[in-house]
């Protein structure tokens, strides 16, 4: 698939609280073709302790205005001036990377946890308009660590999972109650820990299972190698030859 390196202009900005904010970014010209699960570098503006860009997932695409949106969560420097910008101000994206979801399966589950809820959205999107409508369950330590929730709403059944009970059920995303078997795919982006038992649990089931994994991903296309997973089939680059996966290509990422 083709990249570009383009100016994005912001036409909007959300935020959600003091850990999550969303920007929308517009495009002149059509946006090529998107999977849910792939992720842009962006570079970051005006910090020149920031040398590197930084992946962020796309969380949601337009077509028809051109926009795509990106869910950031605040975790250093680099994160921190995003969340200093303001419509009208540009930014330079390396876009589309990595590979993403299958969209495969008529009774899907998705599962996102924190930051990793972020390429869920346009993933359900994607299957709605397939006519599928997937079951969402999304987790956090608390209902803060759940930024968006209505926006799924359309798209599928909802679930709810905090750690300390302010949203939803209370526990971990699989003890939800919507958390069976009974689905043939499941779809999961998130914190390492929830993933692999999301994983162990479908290969247990005999369950199609995909993660997306987030490793730390310098350049995007593969070069650096600071983002190697050790699949079953050896060495992978998450940035280039994911970052997402079918589980059963990491046993040895899930049972270490």
């Amino acid at each position: 698939m083709r990249k570009y390196i383009t100016d994005f202009t912001i036409v909007g900005k959300q935020v959600y609280n003091e850990m999550y904010f969303s920007l929308v970014l517009k495009h002149p010209e059509q946006l090529p073709e998107i999977e849910p699960g792939q992720f842009v570098e962006v570079d970051v503006p005006g910090n020149k302790q920031v040398m590197l860009r930084r992946p962020i997932s796309i969380h949601d695409v337009d077509t028809e205005n051109n926009t795509l949106t990106l869910l950031v969560q605040v975790v250093g420097k680099g994160t921190r001036t995003l969340a200093a910008l303001n419509v009208g101000d540009k930014l330079n994206l390396v876009y589309p990377l990595g590979h993403g979801f299958s969209l495969e399966g008529k009774n899907v589950m998705l599962v996102g946890g924190g930051a990793g809820i972020a390429p869920l959205l346009h993933l359900s999107k994607c299957f709605a308009s397939k006519g599928i409508r997937p079951t969402i369950l999304l987790g956090g330590r608390t209902t803060n660590h759940i930024p968006v929730q209505k926006e799924f709403e359309p798209y599928g059944t909802i679930g709810f999972a905090t750690e300390d009970g302010s949203l939803g059920e209370k526990g971990m995303v699989t003890q939800h109650s919507l958390f069976t078997n009974s689905y043939d795919r499941i779809y999961t982006c998130g914190p390492t820990p929830m993933m692999k038992a999301v994983a162990r649990y479908a290969m247990q089931n005999n369950i199609e299972c995909e993660v997306s994994l987030e490793n730390m991903m310098a350049c995007g296309i593969g070069a650096c190698l600071c983002c190697v997973v050790d699949s079953d089939e050896g060495h992978k680059c998450v940035c280039k030859e994911g970052p997402v996966f079918n589980a059963k290509k990491l046993t040895n990422w899930i049972n270490n």
